[in-house]
């Protein structure tokens, strides 16, 4: 990197590598059960609170009205998200799935999170808040759609299904309209 980073800058990454490192942590020690419904709700739940934690770290810097609007939507959104699916966990718990399954349910979980981590962890960085969310938050959501997409391979309880389908369609929209955005902030500098 080329651009020595603003006190500023490094404050917001700081908070964001925190995040990011908290996240990982509670995403890879999730306790596999033979419920993917369970398995899916207790791995995606931190996935959720990351984003909303990103998205209020952003938000003490950025006076770009539709960044603040995205991550406002990302707040309100996960928040209802993460409590739909508790109170969809102890239903969802009793759904078992074949050893088959999990393993092969868990096995591509583990391939996403891996890609997903990695392009966070190693988003381009600038003296740009904004360009650095969006290039940080981006990779977080198809993470989070494939992780929903890698689920609804397999039976899963029913409370879940509208969840995961809630999580593809309003995630994917987000990523569009982040990449809108960046490319707009990208022609500014």
């Amino acid at each position: 990197m080329d651009t020595q980073l603003s006190h500023v800058t490094q404050q917001y990454l700081n908070e964001f590598y925190q995040i990011l490192d908290t996240m990982i942590q509670r995403m890879t020690n999730v306790d596999i059960t033979t419920s993917i419904s369970r398995n899916f709700i207790l791995q995606m739940i931190p996935h959720h609170e990351a984003a909303i934690e990103m998205s209020r770290n952003l938000l003490q810097y950025t006076t770009n009205i539709e960044l603040q609007n995205i991550a406002l939507n990302i707040i309100t959104s996960q928040n209802q998200s993460i409590e739909a699916m508790l109170r969809a966990l102890d239903r969802c718990s009793t759904i078992v799935n074949q050893n088959t399954d999990i393993v092969n349910y868990q096995r591509a979980y583990n391939s996403i999170i891996e890609e997903m981590f990695n392009n966070m962890a190693n988003a381009p960085i600038s003296n740009n808040i904004d360009i650095n969310f969006i290039n940080e938050m981006i990779p977080h959501h198809i993470g989070a759609v494939s992780m929903a997409r890698n689920a609804l391979r397999f039976d899963l309880c029913t409370e879940l299904i509208p969840i995961l389908n809630e999580i593809i369609r309003s995630q994917s929209i987000e990523v569009q309209q982040m990449r809108v955005l960046l490319a707009t902030l990208e022609n500014q500098t």
